[in-house]
């Protein structure tokens, strides 16, 4: 069978190379830092353990069928994955809070209900009947195929109409809204701590619901529906038992190995050229790396042609990126504490402006911005139970627009998480042994998963390539970011290089 060279050992890389490696290729994985997981780090100190990248998963189907069919040793039996319920509590702009169940249509509107009043909870329900439309209408094409030769058609947003004359420009409700999220939510939920709700999520994948497309709605959909889920030990063991799947099914590993070029041969793809001079060739080459150094490592020839989805060329297109704070604290975790809440902010136009800028020019981040509070009841994260490991995190522009190598702006920051925290963690301050601030190093960005809509704007660059043997995974490629969506690139993948690039996708 074909050799094939794996650029990069993230959540998506991996994937690709476990489903090669069973299909009977000849995998070698070349990663240029030591340890595998990609954005599914891990930060220790003390006993204490923390998440540096997603603390929760979604779909947790993508990782179910991939070790179903790698081993066989199902997923559970690998990890130890349970469903967090509450799915979370929310602490708003006014005060109030809402703790909301998980995956339980009926609780969460029952919830939201009680917590903000009669009528609430059907307004938010109604809006997540039509998130589902365009979940329905978008699940195929933008996670279970390869991006479509035709991918203009998803630049249609799918999201449906109200049937109330002149709403978004349209009547009786047929055809695609060009609406934005923050449009839909202003107008279909009015209540501001609800349009808080929906924006947070679109604000935790990085994306501006000022911009963002309508079917941006399918991410509360998607949270609500299929749960959220822990892994124990931290999403750091889910890398951990896909890395372990990957040498059990004889997948070679380099660490410290960059790749500096991608060779060609006879017009395609021939392997890879390492920086201490090593060539190793290969029939297959799958890069996961950013798309916009793709083309530098393929001596300036261009993977996209000009009909297809190209990455983003420049730093005003780059996704902001993820601050975070890791506390160890002194005194047990209480009993009926939430996993995560969710703490918004008290200004969400001066947040917005400042993560995503209102023009050309610095970004000044807003005082209290939206902050989310991790608290797992996990042993594994703390030195003995009368200590607790918080982790807290937020959207923020990326390195460039702030200047996140300045000592002083990131403390402050930092300061700003914690005093926000306290609406979820009481007295959060006195019992704060030490903090460790990850920075948003450059270059460490949040992708997000492709969206429909928007003219095609929110879409991921293709698996395949104008290189024949090249292809891309990983969460910057389709369908996008995101511990599921990057396993998915890995599927697509694994599937083209099998059944050829005319495979459409598992039926």
């Amino acid at each position: 069978m074909a050799g094939i060279a794996v650029i990069g050992a993230g959540m998506g890389a991996m994937a690709a190379a476990a489903r090669l490696a069973v299909a009977g290729h000849r995998v070698a994985v070349f990663e240029r830092g030591a340890t595998y997981g990609g954005a599914l780090g891990r930060f220790e100190r003390d006993g204490f353990a923390f998440d540096t990248g997603p603390g929760l998963l979604h779909l947790p189907a993508v990782y179910r069928d991939l070790f179903v069919k790698t081993g066989r040793e199902p997923l559970e039996r690998c990890v130890e994955l349970t469903q967090v319920d509450p799915a979370g509590r929310h602490v708003f702009a006014d005060g109030t809070t809402a703790t909301l169940p998980n995956a339980s249509r009926a609780g969460v509107l029952a919830a939201l209900d009680e917590a903000l009043g009669a009528g609430v909870g059907e307004r938010w329900s109604d809006l997540l009947v039509r998130a589902r439309e365009a979940w329905d209408a978008t699940r195929r094409p933008l996670l279970e195929e390869p991006l479509w030769a035709d991918w203009r058609v998803l630049g249609r947003d799918p999201y449906p109409a109200l049937r109330r004359r002149g709403l978004f420009g349209l009547r009786g409700g047929k055809g695609p809204t060009t609406a934005t999220l923050a449009e839909v939510a202003r107008r279909e939920l009015a209540d501001p701590r609800l349009v808080a709700l929906l924006e947070s999520h679109a604000l935790a994948y990085g994306f501006d619901p000022r911009t963002a497309p309508a079917s941006a709605a399918v991410l509360p959909y998607m949270e609500q529906t299929f749960g959220s889920w822990y892994v124990r030990g931290g999403m750091r063991a889910l890398a951990e038992a896909l890395y372990e799947r990957c040498r059990a099914r004889t997948v070679e590993f380099t660490f410290g190995a960059e790749v500096t070029g991608i060779l060609e041969k006879d017009g395609r793809a021939a392997g890879v050229e390492l920086a201490d001079g090593r060539v190793v060739e290969a029939e297959f080459v799958v890069a996961s790396v950013d798309p916009v150094r793709l083309p530098g490592l393929c001596a300036g020839r261009a993977p996209w042609g000009d009909g297809d989805v190209r990455p983003a060329p420049g730093p005003d297109d780059r996704a902001p990126a993820r601050l975070t704070v890791c506390l160890g604290l002194r005194g047990a975790r209480p009993a009926d504490a939430v996993h995560r809440t969710v703490v918004h902010a008290a200004d969400r136009a001066a947040e917005l402006a400042g993560v995503f800028g209102d023009g050309p020019g610095p970004r000044t981040p807003c005082a209290r911005p939206t902050v989310t509070v991790l608290r797992p009841d996990d042993s594994t994260t703390r030195p003995d139970d009368d200590h607790e490991a918080v982790t807290l995190t937020a959207t923020v522009a990326p390195h460039g627009p702030v200047d996140w190598s300045a000592p002083e702006a990131l403390e402050r920051a930092a300061d700003e998480l914690v005093a926000g925290a306290e609406a979820a963690v009481p007295g959060l301050r006195e019992r704060v042994l030490w903090r460790e601030v990850l920075p948003p190093a450059e270059g460490a960005l949040v992708p997000g998963p492709a969206l429909a809509g928007q003219e095609g704007r929110f879409l991921r660059p293709g698996n395949r390539t104008r290189i024949p043997g090249l292809y891309a995974v990983g969460g910057w490629s389709h369908p996008g970011g995101g511990p599921a969506h990057a396993g998915m690139s890995g599927a697509l993948v694994a599937g083209l290089i099998v059944n050829g690039d005319d495979w459409h996708g598992s039926a």
